[in-house]
């Protein structure tokens, strides 16, 4: 106030008392004081409807108004105007009652000095001020709770409501007035609420807390605040409580909870398939990377986003890439078929599916990949064409096997028998027979390697140790193959045992090392070594031919010219072969596949041009002793008996009738099965064996023997055939026939075959 003159206005009817204070105002010199004096209410009123005043000095007995009404009125007419009451000693307590009506001071008349008047009017304009802002911040308190959700309430010490504004729930505030919680809400509710507030009137601190209360059948959310409510001595008294209706919040969280953990449900999708899913921006970066994605490619989500995927998954660019992008933006979709690269620079193939992402109003912003592994899915199916293909060369080449068998079984014993019908011939005479027979037993040899190609022919299977074999074949090879070509042999000590014929795999390893020596014309290295493997479900599932188990594996190995792609393909193929004309029939390595699948293994070949080529042969392996095999026996000549001869080859009936009884046999012919029957019923009781061609016109073989069986149970036979499958030679088996000769068979064999039996 100091610098400011003060404007009062006195209502004083008593000229006494308006002179002592105007004399008491001048004595002070802190403050300029512009009195405006008047005897009646009227006239004051009249003033104040029309100036404004910093205070106003009131007697409360006046002329026209007497004691307290003149101060209502006065205060009616001027409520942001401070009255200080001027009264006598005997009216103090007037003034009091004027005080509690809103006066902001009383002065005693007798009593009043210039300090005390201005201390006063200072004090009363202060005051009055304070509450004028405490009405205006009140007003807006209220204005602001009445537009508002906050439940604002005071609580006594025992927690009864003292004090309510703005209460939810439809309640009044006489519904909540000096009740507790659970006069109100759920005795759950209540129980909660109550322990919250008496944690605040125990600590003595203040909480924040988000609540659901219930009431009249409805539960809203809130978020509570309790601070402990204290009187002027700062002792608590009780709590104040403000709740901020929460519901459409919380509503909105639990929206935004459920959509959150949907979009985790979707991406945990994205994780758990296997598939690499990648979106691109239309700049081609990376901008998410699923953990499919992470597996098949080995780049991690943080590594992969932010990078090119073209520089990322991909050598170098390709037409193939630029055509896929262009019909993907152009069309919104593409699939087929990439290479790519993984991390450890690997290609894999993959089915890929592009499609175009496109934000809300249509326009592109991404490519979404979904890429699946299907290298060895083509693996597979490459194995599949080759075994199919494989199968349908075998079925053509054992037909023709079949047809040369039956010329060649006549040649090959009339070659043997001719000596013994000119045992006088000349040298020359007996040179050419011994030619003929050579080359008689090189075309049934020719015969037998497409015949184990085309249908794996059965040979003499006993348990053995590949070691033997193996030293052997070194040994072999060392003293026949050039100088130029460092042999080495390297066998497992405890190498497991197989089941197979010994001259067919000694065959196998020969035709593999005489490939790799015509394979290193300038001289290299040739290695031999065997190891044991056992084959789990993952090898066996990737290779269609493997199976489960235990196996010994043989590799062959040089380091020659190799093999290209294009032909490593064919390699196994009959009548194949990449040799100038004369220096190979295409025969070695089709012979190698199907010895080794009649022994229940399979091949795998590894190659590259220039650098040399690894024939791995797997064999099953098997328990038990190594089985040492006879000697070949001599045959000894007959005695007479009857042989009953079915076959449809006239040559074969000829060469087979003149063997035997060459050898002190009889014989009897027959061109089919139903000729066979007719001589074996007329002769049963003079027939010793009957000699039978399972293929047969009119009447197959397999009919006659069971007819024959029919006509004596105890009848002998001994089947033979050029061509036999495994469900023909299961067929032979089942019906009793434990001899079977295959053709071109020798004399010898025959001979030995009939011994057997009738010994």
């Amino acid at each position: 106030m100091a610098g400011k003159n003060i404007k009062v206005l006195l209502v004083e009817d008593n000229p006494s008392d308006v002179f002592l204070l105007q004399e008491f105002l001048k004595e002070v010199t802190t403050v300029v004081v512009d009195l405006m004096p008047v005897e009646r209410l009227s006239e004051a009123l009249k003033y104040l409807a029309k100036e404004l005043f910093d205070v106003i000095l009131l007697d409360l007995s006046l002329p026209d108004s007497q004691g307290l009404e003149t101060f209502v009125i006065a205060h009616h007419q001027a409520k942001a105007t401070p009255i200080i009451v001027l009264t006598g000693i005997n009216d103090e307590t007037l003034a009091i009652r004027a005080m509690q009506e809103g006066a902001q001071d009383y002065l005693v008349k007798g009593q009043v000095t210039g300090d005390l008047l201005v201390r006063s009017m200072r004090y009363a304009i202060e005051r009055q001020r304070a509450d004028d802002a405490l009405r205006h911040s009140e007003e807006r308190f209220r204005v602001a709770l009445k537009n508002s959700p906050i439940f604002v309430y005071n609580q006594d010490i025992d927690l009864r409501y003292t004090w309510v504004y703005n209460p939810p729930f439809r309640l009044t505030v006489e519904e909540i007035l000096g009740k507790q919680d659970l006069d109100i809400i759920s005795v759950e509710d209540a129980q909660r609420l109550t322990t919250i507030k008496r944690g605040v009137l125990t600590t003595d601190i203040g909480t924040r807390e988000e609540v659901s209360i219930t009431i009249k059948e409805i539960t809203r959310y809130y978020d509570l605040t309790v601070e402990p409510l204290r009187n002027e001595s700062q002792e608590v008294v009780g709590v104040t409580c403000a709740s901020i209706d929460i519901s459409e919040k919380q509503a909105a969280l639990r929206e935004r909870k459920l959509a959150e953990e949907k979009i985790r449900e979707q991406a945990a999708l994205l994780d758990v398939t296997t598939d690499a899913i990648c979106v691109r921006d239309l700049n081609n970066q990376i901008i998410f990377w699923n953990k499919g994605a992470e597996t098949l490619y080995g780049w991690k989500a943080t590594e992969a986003l932010g990078k090119n995927a073209s520089e990322l998954l991909y050598d170098e660019p390709s037409p193939e890439i630029e055509a896929a992008l262009l019909q993907a933006t152009s069309k919104g979709k593409w699939q087929g078929e990439l290479t790519k690269l993984t991390k450890a620079d690997k290609e894999i193939l993959v089915a890929s599916r592009w499609s175009l992402v496109c934000d809300e109003q249509g326009k592109p912003k991404a490519i979404l990949t979904v890429d699946t592994d299907i290298t060895e899915k083509k693996h597979l199916e490459a194995q599949l064409f080759r075994a199919q293909r494989l199968e349908s060369i075998g079925t053509l080449a054992s037909g023709i096997a079949h047809d040369l068998n039956n010329i060649l079984t006549p040649i090959l014993a009339g070659a043997q028998l001719l000596p013994l019908k000119f045992p006088d011939a000349d040298e020359r005479t007996r040179h050419l027979l011994e030619i003929l027979e050579i080359n008689a037993r090189r075309g049934a040899d020719l015969v037998k390697q497409v015949l184990s190609f085309a249908r794996g022919v059965e040979g003499k299977r006993i348990t053995l140790q590949l070691r033997h074999i193996i030293v052997e074949v070194g040994k072999i090879l060392k003293e026949t193959f050039p100088k130029s070509i460092q042999i080495s042999t390297d066998i497992l000590q405890d190498l497991w045992m197989v089941s197979g014929d010994s001259t067919q795999l000694h065959q196998v390893l020969m035709n593999l090392c005489v490939n790799a020596r015509d394979a290193m014309p300038n001289g290299g290295s040739l290695s031999i070594y065997a190891e044991n493997l056992l084959i789990d479900e993952n090898y066996a599932r990737m290779n269609l031919e493997a199976k489960e188990g235990p196996y010994i594996v043989i590799t062959v190995s040089d380091t020659g010219v190799g093999i290209s792609k294009e032909i490593l393909d064919r390699i196994f193929e009959p009548f194949f072969t990449t040799k100038d004309i004369g220096k190979g029939t295409g025969l070695g390595l089709s012979t190698v596949l199907g010895i080794i699948k009649s022994h229940g293994g399979f091949v795998n070949v590894y190659s590259e041009p220039g650098s040399g080529t690894n024939f791995k042969v797997y064999l099953p392996a098997v328990e038990g002793m190594e089985t040492i095999t006879p000697e070949e026996l001599t045959p000894q000549k007959g005695h007479g008996e009857l042989i009953l001869i079915v076959d449809d080859e006239v040559a074969i009936q000829e060469i087979t009738r003149t063997s035997l009884e060459a050898h002190n046999y009889t014989t009897l012919i027959a061109g089919d099965g139903i000729e066979a029957i007719a001589l074996y019923v007329q002769n049963r009781d003079k027939i010793d064996i009957v000699l039978m061609d399972i293929m047969l016109p009119t009447l197959d073989g397999l009919t006659a023997i069971r007819t024959l069986q029919k006509i004596n149970p105890q009848v002998r036979i001994i089947a033979s055939s050029g061509l036999m499958s495994d469900n023909k030679l299961s067929a032979v088996a089942a019906i009793g026939i434990n001899t079977f000769l295959v053709k071109p068979y020798t004399v010898n064999e025959l001979l030995l075959s009939l011994q057997k039996i009738l010994s």
